[in-house]
Order: structure tokens, then sequence, then C-alpha cells
């Protein structure tokens, strides 16, 4: 029986997110081997994907106690209790849900990392300078046995940016549940027509160019709003950056769970993905199984994932994504053009071979 253990990491800072949802799919898959077992580095969270796990710290009386106490107390003590799991050594593989290296000098088991992309290391104008993370990332990467690449250009950017040896890289796409029905779970009150945004809305996500472009849309048609998902809510800045445009009436933020999201996805018009730069991209799975058209800026990644299933843009030009907003508005047969092609790229990217793939690479690696 071969034994993973994954920390806690993202399920300590992530209640929802793409991060923690991929490991929390791994440890689903595991459940139903013969040949693997799986270790939780987690007391408590409040992450969604692992609400079902037996967690110590899940039981009625000690909910009531963590409901007193800040993240940061949950996250020191999750960190305990993974330095004494690695202590305590019973596990065959460590495979570390984020890039803190806080295991140095303790692991003696073979490590696995995942990288999911090279953003910082590719754009640091858009980071502070402080940050921890890109340090940690090398220093994950180069204590690594092996890496997981979750795509061809983020394979590309780690063997262009560091010293890792190909021969350590493994890449494996991130896959969807192409067997399990999507569930819809309607959201009253939505706008007859929008353009649905996902995520985080900082920096190099391209949230403003967006928004500029959008402006010339709605100066012609104010029918057509905007829907924003996740990333939490709007800012200070962001709100009256929308004023200043006065966008604030057709621009709404929703916080959506999983099933809300899918709905979000069927009924809009266009999935509008304007980052400068990913390592994959979930959301473009997740709009192609909820028969959403996708418009996505034109960087490596997208072409690599959607290749002609989605429309590009230069992300760079407001012109032209003003122009492709347009373009697809209001020519119906392309989108759904756009929504049939998606459906069939789709298939490549089934969860199930994206979990086999992992569990073979732990396999390989003892």
């Amino acid at each position: 029986m071969i034994k993973i253990f994954y920390d806690h990491q993202k399920f300590s800072t992530q209640k929802y997110g793409g991060i923690s949802r991929y490991f929390a799919s791994l440890i689903g898959d595991i459940k139903h081997q013969d040949e693997f077992e799986y270790i939780l580095g987690v007391l408590y969270s409040d992450n969604q994907y692992i609400k079902n796990e037996p967690l110590r710290f899940q039981n009625s009386i000690a909910q009531k106690l963590m409901k007193f106490r800040d993240g940061q107390y949950k996250y020191l003590l999750n960190s305990k209790y993974c330095e004494y799991l690695l202590k305590n050594n019973k596990f065959d593989i460590f495979h570390p849900t984020y890039y803190d290296p806080y295991f140095l000098g303790k692991l003696k088991r073979k490590l696995v990392t995942t990288v999911h992309d090279m953003t910082y290391e590719r754009l640091p104008e858009y980071f502070w300078s402080g940050d921890q993370l890109t340090l940690q990332k090398r220093i994950s990467m180069e204590n690594a046995d092996k890496i997981i690449a979750i795509s061809e250009t983020t394979k590309n950017d780690i063997l262009s940016l560091t010293d890792i040896k190909e021969e350590r890289i493994e890449v494996i796409y991130h896959g969807i549940d192409l067997d399990t029905p999507s569930i819809y779970q309607e959201i009253k009150g939505l706008p007859d027509q929008y353009l649905l945004f996902v995520g985080d809305r900082s920096g190099y996500k391209n949230f403003y160019l967006f928004m500029n472009a959008y402006k010339i849309i709605s100066q012609k048609d104010p029918d057509i709003k905007v829907i924003i998902t996740g990333g939490g809510g709007l800012g200070t800045g962001e709100i009256e950056f929308l004023k200043r445009l006065q966008l604030d009436s057709l621009v709404t933020h929703i916080n959506a769970s999983d099933s809300e999201l899918n709905y979000l996805y069927n009924k809009a018009l266009l999935f509008v993905y304007p980052s400068l730069y990913e390592g994959f991209g979930l959301p473009i799975l997740e709009a192609f199984k909820a028969r959403c058209p996708i418009l996505l800026s034109d960087i490596s990644c997208f072409r690599e994932v959607a290749d002609d299933s989605a429309a590009f843009f230069d992300p760079h030009s407001l012109v032209d994504l003003s122009n492709m907003l347009e373009k697809l508005i209001y020519n119906k047969q392309s989108r759904m053009d756009l929504v049939t092609k998606g459906e069939e790229k789709l298939l490549k990217y089934s969860l199930t071979e994206s979990m086999q793939r992992t569990l073979n690479l732990y396999k390989e690696l003892l």
C-alpha cells in the first residue's frame, strides 16, 4: 500500500479555489484505489471540498471553539499537525498543497511538487517585491524528486526560468469530471444578457482592460451587463474605477457556489478571460462543460488548452478586445460554434485520466 501525505496549506487558506479542488480530487480518487491510501494534514478547515473529511477538529464542540479563532491561528494549528506527521514518518510520498518549504530538514520520504504557474517569475512587476512565493517555489522545486507541471507552457517556463532538469518534470493537465452531470443552481434576478468575468481581478488578470472595452460596448448597448464572480467582493479602488467609467450600475459582483457558477456560465452571452498569463486556466474547462462560449487573451497557455475552441484577442489592445466583444455579442452562430467545439475539446481533459497519471507518477517514483 502506497501512502500519500497531503499537507494543509491550501486547505487552510481557501474556502473554494482551483488548487484546493485539485488536491481534493486526488484524495477523492485515492479513496477508490486498492494500491493507495492518504494522510491529510488538516485538523480544521473551512474548505468546502473537504467538508466531509473526518477531520479531528470538525466536531460540533471544536467548531464552536474555532468560530472565535482567526485564520492565522487555524493555519498555525494545521502547520503544527503537519510537522508532527512529518516527524512520525508513516507515509511514502509527501505532496504539499503549496510551496512553503517548512518540511526541509524534516522530510525523509519522496517529495512531489505541483507547479500551477510561473506567473510571479514571468511578471514580477505585478507583485510585491517582499513576497516569499518565488523563493519558496524555487526551493520546493529544487528539493522535489518529481515536479508536476500542469501544462507544456508551465513546463517550458520552469525550464527557461530555473536550472531544473527536464527529466524531473512531468506534464499532467488539469481535468474535469466528464461523467457526473453538472448541477445548476438558479440565481434569481440575473440580467437577460451579460458578459461573465470569473476570479481574481488584480494586476495581470487584465480586468481593467476588459472594463474599458466593456465601456465601449455599454455606450452602444446598455442592456448588456457584466457579472463578476469570485476573487472576493469589489474593493474600494475597483468601485471608484467603475464609478469613473459610469459602469457601477451595469456591473455586479456575485459570490457564487460551484453550482451557481455553472448556472452563471450557462446563461452568459460570453465568458471573458483576459489574463496576461496563466499556467492552465481551469475556468476554460468549466465554461466548456457549461456550454458557454469563451473569449480568451491570446497567450500561449490559452492557445495550448483551448486551441480553436475559443475566440482570442490581443491582451494589450483595447481596440481588439472591444471589436471581438462586439463581433461575438451580435453573432449568435459564432457563439454556438464555439460551444460545439468546446464540448468536443473538453473530452481531452478527463479528470479520471489526470488523476490516474498522477497516481502512476507516485508509483514510478517508488
